[in-house]
């Protein structure tokens, strides 16, 4: 299984952890939440649940959608509507998401794991989330400094349109850094809190 794979999977459970829903639901929620899902399509989606409902980790049962709510319908009232598969999370499920919520492997820190990860710390123990942030830190730091390094070789050679650029680049990871800075010291202040403030 690959590694975005793995993040999708982690991705569903940890949404229906809040309840059972459909795929039009999950796939909104994945595209707005979820920026690493952006551009996620059915095509990817429906392959990924019908996994997790092999393994055991969710099931799926028929529920009813009024004609008011189907795309396109006007509501009339006589008839009774479509069945729509609803997704839930298993106690399985719930048990693998758990386990994946405690994993600190290099892939928790990368862009997109890191901000799949981050959507779903209020279920994740505090020393995993900590590990998680000083390790993310860390790769942004040293992201940081390859830009310096970069910038300071030839900066005079580039015309003025891609030395903003250059400089926009590097501003905006020493944001993420002092983010990220903020973030740890919110957790080490108070680790039970359900999170910073928004």
């Amino acid at each position: 299984m690959s590694k975005r794979s793995e993040l999708l999977d982690f991705a569903l459970l940890g949404l229906l952890h809040d309840g059972p829903t459909h795929g039009y639901e999950l796939r909104r929620r994945l595209n707005e939440a979820l920026g690493a899902f952006r551009a996620l399509s059915y095509g990817t989606l429906y392959p990924a649940l019908s996994g997790l409902l092999d393994r055991g980790l969710i099931a799926q049962q028929p529920s009813s959608v009024p004609p008011a709510l189907r795309p396109g319908s006007a509501p009339s009232g006589r008839s009774p509507g479509r069945n729509r598969i609803v997704y839930e999370i298993t106690i399985a499920g719930k048990e693998a998401f758990e386990e994946a919520a405690r994993r600190t492997d290099t892939a928790a820190y990368d862009d997109d794991g890191f901000g799949v990860r981050l959507a779903f710390f209020a279920r994740t123990e505090a020393d995993v989330r900590m590990r998680i942030l000083e390790g993310r830190r860390s790769r942004v730091q040293e992201q940081l400094e390859t830009v310096r390094r970069n910038a300071g070789r030839g900066r005079e050679r580039l015309d003025s349109w891609t030395a903003a650029l250059q400089r926009h680049g590097e501003e905006s990871t020493e944001r993420e850094v002092r983010w990220l800075t903020e973030l740890i010291d919110a957790e080490r202040r108070h680790p039970t809190d359900p999170g910073p403030q928004p």
